[in-house]
C-alpha cells in the first residue's frame, strides 16, 4: 500500500477529512474549500480551490474525476476529464469544474464536488523510429468499427 502524504491547508481544518464514501470505493471525494458561495451559470467554469495539498511518490499519478450524481442530476462536471496531478507537484488541489447543465448550480464551503483516484504511472523509454509495427487495425481510429 503506498503512503499518501496530505495536507490541510490554513483556514480549511473545519472541512472534513478527504475520505472514500464506501469500503468499495475508487475515489477519495474532493470538497469545496471556498470562503463564499460559488453560482456556476451554464457554460460557464471555474477553478474549485479544495484545501488540501499532497505528495505522491514517484510512479504515482492522482486524477481528478467527476462525480457521477453531479454529472446526471446538474450537469456538472470536471472540464479536463481526468485531471491530473504529477507526483511532483506540492501546490493546492484544484478542480475545474464545468456546468453543462440548464440552470444554474451553487457550490457551498464543503461541497463534494470530484474525487481523487490514484494510479500506476508506466515508466517508459521513447524510440524514435521512421516505420513503426504494422496491425490488422493499422490507421483505423474515431469509429473505425461502425457507429
Amino acid at each position: 500500500m503506498e503512503r499518501i502524504q496530505i495536507m490541510i491547508l490554513p483556514g480549511n481544518e473545519d472541512l472534513p477529512k478527504m475520505e472514500q464514501m464506501s469500503q468499495g470505493a475508487s475515489g477519495f471525494d474532493l470538497r469545496a474549500a471556498l470562503s463564499e458561495t460559488i453560482i456556476l451559470e451554464p457554460g460557464k467554469r471555474k477553478l474549485i480551490p479544495t484545501g488540501l495539498a499532497m505528495a505522491m511518490p514517484i510512479g504515482l499519478e492522482a486524477q481528478v474525476r467527476p462525480r457521477s450524481g453531479l454529472a446526471l442530476k446538474h450537469g456538472i462536471t470536471v472540464l479536463n476529464t481526468p485531471g491530473t496531478i504529477d507526483a511532483d507537484y506540492r501546490g493546492e488541489i484544484g478542480v475545474i469544474l464545468i456546468n453543462l447543465g440548464e440552470g444554474p448550480f451553487e457550490i457551498h464551503r464543503g461541497d463534494r464536488v470530484a474525487q481523487l483516484v490514484f494510479q500506476q504511472v508506466a515508466s517508459v523509454n521513447l524510440i524514435e523510429v521512421e516505420q513503426l509495427e504494422e496491425t490488422a487495425r493499422g490507421t483505423g481510429g474515431f469509429g473505425h468499427t461502425g457507429k
